[in-house]
């Protein structure tokens, strides 16, 4: 496995995050009042494409070669739809993006990670949404434990309470820390430290995020959308007001996974990172 030097990380372009996502008025019903996730921290801005699918809308970057975020908008009628889905797909490579910034299925070959879902693919309520959920641009490499455990149990955990509360905005989304940071394939995609999945329940009014880390024995917290904002750089959900942001709303735990996974294969050794610790322990 090859890997390359990080250094052209301390370079990023400083865009506002206006330039750095486009609106799409295709994308606007994944967003609380239309408006997409705020890149907070303008670095993550570089080479970054907003792609707007059936079910749900992500922001590819062609730095990380995976999603910076990825949005939905998951109701109770969608989420009964999706259970008459037989759950299947087809990884693929996203060939809106330009060669040069796609993840390639050949990266993810023998690297010891899973490609991680951010939007799920059992939240898509028919057959051509949860193809388009398989696309490169909505996936990160994710350690087995995280994948098929405890992610799982988080992913299952939100689904049945957009189905209590009638609909959530959900926005998912990875983030990178630390002074070494991984990367796999001739394409060099990054691997997060964590993934994170930011909720908003419009009938309480309430908001929250669950961070897990992406390791061989991964946890999982919750925060506010501040601490998020803070530590990561990217506002979930900007049209809500500061107080719903820093008051987490009572998240429901993860439940169990019927996947997770014991073994885990090997992981390519550690390069080093310019990033500035985003989130961590």
């Amino acid at each position: 496995m090859s890997h390359r030097s990080l250094l052209p990380l301390a370079l990023l372009v400083l865009l506002s995050p206006a330039a750095a996502v486009a609106q799409d008025d295709g994308c606007r019903q994944f967003f609380p009042g239309g408006q997409p996730p705020a890149l907070t921290n303008p670095k993550l801005g570089q080479r970054t494409t907003l792609l707007c699918n059936d079910a749900y809308a992500s922001l590819a970057s062609g730095v990380t070669h995976g999603a910076i975020w990825s949005a939905e908008h998951p109701t109770a009628a969608s989420l009964e739809a999706a259970r008459h889905i037989r759950r299947e797909g087809e990884f693929h490579a996203e060939d809106r993006l330009l060669p040069p910034d796609q993840a390639q299925l050949a990266d993810y070959r023998r690297s010891g990670f899973d490609r991680g879902h951010m939007t799920p693919s059992g939240d898509m309520p028919d057959e051509q949404a949860q193809g388009q959920t398989f696309s490169l641009a909505n996936v990160v490499p994710q350690t087995a434990q995280l994948n098929r455990g405890v992610r799982e149990g988080v992913e299952s955990a939100v689904r049945h309470l957009a189905e209590r509360e009638g609909e959530l905005y959900v926005v998912t989304g990875p983030a990178f820390h630390g002074d070494r940071l991984a990367s796999i394939g001739p394409d060099g995609v990054l691997v997060p430290t964590s993934t994170w999945k930011a909720v908003y329940d419009p009938r309480m009014g309430g908001a929250g995020v669950y961070v897990c880390r992406n390791t061989d024995q991964p946890t999982c917290d919750t925060v506010p959308v501040a601490t998020l904002i803070r530590v990561v750089g990217i506002d979930p959900f900007p049209s809500l007001s500061e107080s719903v942001k820093r008051d987490a709303m009572s998240l429901p735990p993860p439940e169990d996974s019927p996947y997770a996974h014991g073994e885990h294969g090997h992981r390519r050794h550690k390069e080093r990172s310019l990033l500035e610790q985003l989130l961590g322990d």
